[in-house]
């Protein structure tokens, strides 16, 4: 967990459970690390990468140690030359799954129903 949200919770100053599951996995990265961990199984970073293609190295680093520091993430690092890491989702990380199916299934249909409802009907209708 980052620095900023631990010193929160260690003041009492995140209010409630709401508060802090967004906290721990808030973020513009973290919920697609989660749902290509989870719905794709152990990845390497240079696979995470590539499925990742906007984020930088850096991010994809930093992002990956929060996650594994708040016990979503497990890091496996093999003593091999060179070495090889994979991550994976722990317990926790796994149990986020149905959450992570359901904020996918509530953006797809909002995505067809709100956002790009006029440009679907539009070139349904031939209007292009």
């Amino acid at each position: 967990m980052a620095t900023e949200i631990k010193d929160r919770i260690n003041l009492k100053e995140i209010n409630c459970e709401k508060e802090l599951t967004l906290a721990v996995i808030g973020g513009k990265w973290k919920l697609i690390i989660l749902w290509h961990l989870g719905l794709e199984g152990t990845k390497r970073f240079s696979e995470l990468k590539k499925r990742i293609p906007h984020i930088t190295q850096k991010m994809l680093t930093n992002q990956l140690r929060e996650l594994e520091e708040d016990q979503l993430v497990f890091r496996q690092v093999y003593a091999e030359v060179p070495p090889r890491v994979e991550y994976s989702l722990t317990e926790y990380g796994q149990s986020l799954l149905p959450v992570l199916r359901m904020m996918y299934d509530w953006g797809k249909n909002y995505g067809e129903n709100v956002i790009w409802k006029d440009n679907k009907t539009l070139n349904n209708g031939g209007i292009y």
